[in-house]
């Protein structure tokens, strides 16, 4: 018998969502440039803050948040990949390895960001507190190839989602949007409450007050 499950707490798609209308407000504002470079600063800040936030709910989140309960070691993807079951109640083997690379590609973009200097309209808070040699590296690193890796995981991303639509019949937007999966009775819910919420939201205000500090310093 299936019922109606909580799998993705409001923390998560709040986060989730949050994340997709910032990353499309950077591609923006890095691409226009000029006076729009404010702007892309304080999304790079505000996108740090997530991430830094993503990183303490994927312990302290809801149940099927958690990077313990939805990352896969390499045997169990493998075997997915090869097309053997595998338990997937929130992010499959191959969609926990996905989220991975975002978070880890995401959070070299902005700091990496927060370490280059333009040399024309803009410098990173943190690029007084490192060498010269690190500051063109990173400069580098965020225009010549960080950009293109997050492109092209988002685009592998929007065609994952495509082929679990239209193909395998799965689509994976709704319980983004809702929370919820009409799943076995006996399965783990994850715990959504005011109390939760408020935890959450007491998380990030305190990414968002770290990383408002670290990038006044200079």
């Amino acid at each position: 018998m299936k019922v109606r499950v909580r799998v993705w707490d409001l923390p998560t798609r709040l986060f989730h969502w949050s994340l997709v209308i910032s990353v499309i407000g950077l591609i923006i504002t890095g691409n226009v440039g000029g006076l729009w470079i404010e702007w892309h600063y304080r999304l790079g800040q505000f996108v740090l803050s997530l991430l830094l936030f993503r990183l303490a709910w994927g312990v302290f989140g809801g149940h099927w948040s958690r990077f313990a309960n939805f990352v896969r070691g390499p045997l169990t993807t493998w075997r997915y990949w090869r097309g053997q079951t595998a338990t997937a109640v929130g992010h499959n083997p191959l969609g926990a390895w996905s989220v991975l690379a975002f978070l880890v590609v995401l959070l070299a973009q902005v700091v990496s960001g927060l370490l280059s200097d333009d040399e024309i309209a803009f410098y990173g808070p943190w690029s007084a507190f490192v060498s010269g040699d690190w500051v063109s590296w990173a400069t580098h690193y965020h225009q010549n190839i960080g950009k293109f890796l997050l492109l092209a995981l988002i685009v592998l991303h929007l065609l994952a989602l495509g082929f679990y639509t239209w193909f395998r019949h799965k689509p994976l937007l709704p319980a983004m949007l809702h929370g919820d999966k009409y799943l076995a009775s006996t399965t783990t819910a994850s715990s959504d409450t005011f109390a939760r919420r408020l935890l959450a939201l007491t998380v990030w205000l305190v990414c968002a007050a770290l990383v408002a500090w670290t990038t006044a310093l200079n």
